[in-house]
């Protein structure tokens, strides 16, 4: 039996050959199956999911290094997922304390998930599509969500090799008809017409009922209806079945321009303001069209804006903030720190892990996401102001937004349930287009691999200069809107000045969780989640402890020591005294190793040449938390 044993073999990168070479061949490995057999996890089967292939003998590998650690297991592709079936997961699944995503286990990637498939032939790394002549020795996976897997095919059947690979090709890769998607089967196989409360139960947003107790819930029914005017999508594809408008609106109104010009009701607040979306009119060049649309929006304007007693500010999110181009080409530069196949290949980049992360502006954006949530945030809590959200579509920056400044103000949206609602609200009955976002039909996979990005390019003009309403933004959305709307949107400065006046208020005071919630926007806090993503540093990786745990606990201690030491050093002398040398921690200097700003701590790293391997050491060999790590100089801290 393999096991967890160690088995040679090249990778996508050049390594020192191993001192040990394995002498159990494929053979001695097959007669041993029926062994194996009597212990093969059991392959969990959503309702309608069939499976299409199967591999045994496949090793997993759990970190790519000289001497390459496996888990032995089975690899499988279902018509919804690929899963690998470990030996080790048996003793998980029948451990019920252990906390356990029911739709897809942590050796499981869905369809839509796979991003890039690579296969090693003679120790060199060859994308793999289409009809292959040869079958790789060992298979690589890039996901979506920045997750790495490998998969050895050494030791498996030639074809049974050909079958499992053939088959994660095609259904990754192939173009797909849309009743062909494993969500019509699905939806087929678990259909289920009871009728349940709202309360206890994902609200799907589908009915009248359900809008209506939105409403009723966020105390929006005084000034907002739920209507059926797009019931059966006869006048727009793009909206729900059902929303919610301001009630002084017309229905009819709604089916002039299908749809486009409407605010749409997305939440309102516990003092009466409200949260709205509308997408834009089709463009027009011909003025008396023009005319014809400014006095639609001027009358669609009156039923949202009537001051005193209500006053309505607009974020126009397709001019002044972030474009969709921006975006996709901020996350195609992130997300080649983390799809890194070995450790060689990691550590050789870690010495540029601070620069290459900051050139993507793949954080800036995250925080000026956040920011702008909570300046409208501010907007609706402080100045119990209308916010309406413009977009072209309204279901791409709308959806975002709009998603974080729920998840800030109603603590319903914070729960497992009214997050699960929050999602359906907002993403699949706001109109996002998840097909072409994600080009689930692989339509365009041969224009999706170059980009290696889901996203597609739309939307391809640069970002216009910071601020509101200038000169070179966009003629169509001054013509439209009209002076009445473009004298709602504040002076920067005035925004700025509120804005920074509330969120510190805000951070002054005891947090209370059964409220409004605002996170950190300053630069050093939006941090990349480390154990989410941070797979080859070993703090990152740690399950249940261990002798890495251990070490990073007593690296702690010393550091409190040392801490106390020179408190009781500085009451006995009038002078400080210089600090201890050892392996505690350097407070004035500024080398900081790669796992800052991921550890609460600077310290030396304890990290080893060999990840996997080298932490065998740690018993027998030199403290390695002497070990001097690669930095860069980032000045004072």
């Amino acid at each position: 039996m393999l096991g967890k044993g160690v088995v040679g073999g090249g990778g996508g990168t050049k390594a020192p050959k191993p001192s040990f070479v394995s002498y159990v061949r494929p053979e001695e490995i097959h007669t041993n199956e029926k062994e194996v057999t009597e212990k093969e996890v059991t392959l969990h089967l959503l309702p309608g999911e069939q499976l299409l292939c199967e591999a045994s003998t496949v090793l997993k590998y759990v970190q790519e290094d000289s001497c390459q650690h496996g888990v032995y297991g089975r690899l499988v592709c279902t018509d919804f997922k690929i899963a690998f079936l470990g030996d080790d997961e048996s003793a998980l699944d029948n451990d019920e304390t252990q906390f356990k995503n029911k739709v897809i286990g942590e050796n499981d990637i869905t369809l839509h998930c796979v991003d890039q498939i690579y296969g090693v032939f003679d120790e060199k790394k060859k994308t793999l599509f289409g009809q292959l002549k040869k079958y790789p020795e060992k298979l690589i996976i890039h996901c979506k969500d920045l997750r790495v897997f490998q998969f050895c095919l050494r030791y498996t059947k030639e074809e049974e090799v050909k079958r499992i690979v053939s088959g994660i090709i095609h259904h990754t890769q192939a173009p797909k008809l849309l009743k062909r998607l494993f969500l019509f089967s699905y939806a087929t196989a678990a259909q289920n017409n009871t009728v349940t409360d709202p309360k206890n139960h994902t609200v799907m947003f589908d009915t009248l009922k359900d809008w209506c107790w939105e409403l009723e819930r966020t105390k929006g029914n005084m000034k907002y209806k739920a209507v059926s005017v797009n019931e059966g999508y006869k006048v727009c594809e793009r909206l729900p079945a059902y929303f919610v408008v301001p009630t002084p609106l017309p229905e009819e109104n709604v089916q002039r321009f299908q749809g486009h010009g409407i605010p749409i009701w997305c939440w309102s607040c516990h003092n009466g303001s409200a949260l709205l979306k509308m997408s834009a009119l089709p463009k027009e060049q011909d003025d008396g069209i023009l005319q014809i649309q400014k006095s639609f929006l001027d009358g669609i304007y009156k039923t949202i804006h009537r001051p005193p007693y209500e006053v309505v500010k607009t974020e126009d999110l397709s001019s002044n903030f972030l474009s969709l181009q921006e975006i996709q080409t901020a996350y195609s530069k992130f997300k080649q720190l983390f799809l890194i196949d070995n450790s060689t290949e990691f550590w050789d980049t870690d010495i540029k892990w601070f620069s290459l992360l900051e050139s993507s502006s793949w954080l800036d954006i995250i925080r000026r996401c956040l920011k702008k949530a909570i300046e409208i945030t501010e907007c609706m809590e402080a100045q119990n102001m209308n916010v309406l959200l413009l977009e072209e579509n309204a279901s791409d920056l709308c959806c975002l937004i709009s998603s974080l400044v729920q998840l800030m103000m109603d603590p319903h949206c914070r729960t497992r349930i009214g997050f699960q609602s929050l999602i359906q609200k907002e993403w699949v009955m706001g109109g996002h287009c998840f097909l072409d976002r994600c080009n689930h039909l692989r339509q365009n996979d041969k224009e999706e691999h170059q980009r290696q990005l889901s996203l597609p390019l739309t939307q391809s003009k640069s970002s216009p200069k910071r601020g509101f309403f200038r000169e070179e933004t966009d003629h169509l959305i001054k013509n439209l809107l009209g002076k009445r709307i473009s004298k709602l949107i504040n002076s920067s400065d005035e925004l700025q000045d509120n804005f920074r006046e509330f969120y510190d208020s805000w951070h002054s005071k005891s947090t209370d969780y059964h409220g409004l919630l605002l996170p950190h926007i300053e630069g050093p806090e939006i941090k990349v989640w480390a154990q989410r993503y941070l797979r080859w540093i070993p703090e990152a990786q740690i399950l249940g402890g261990g002798q890495v745990a251990t070490m990073s606990k007593l690296l702690e201690m010393m550091e409190e020591v040392q801490s106390l030491q020179e408190k009781i050093d500085e009451r006995h002398h009038s002078q400080q005294a210089p600090q201890a040398e050892g392996p505690c921690l350097l407070r004035n200097s500024a080398r900081l190793s790669s796992l800052f700003p991921f550890a609460l701590l600077q310290r030396h790293s304890s990290k080893p040449v060999l990840p996997t391997s080298g932490w065998k050491a740690l018993g027998d060999e030199d403290d390695l938390a002497k070990r001097e790590d690669e930095f860069v100089d980032l000045g004072d801290v």
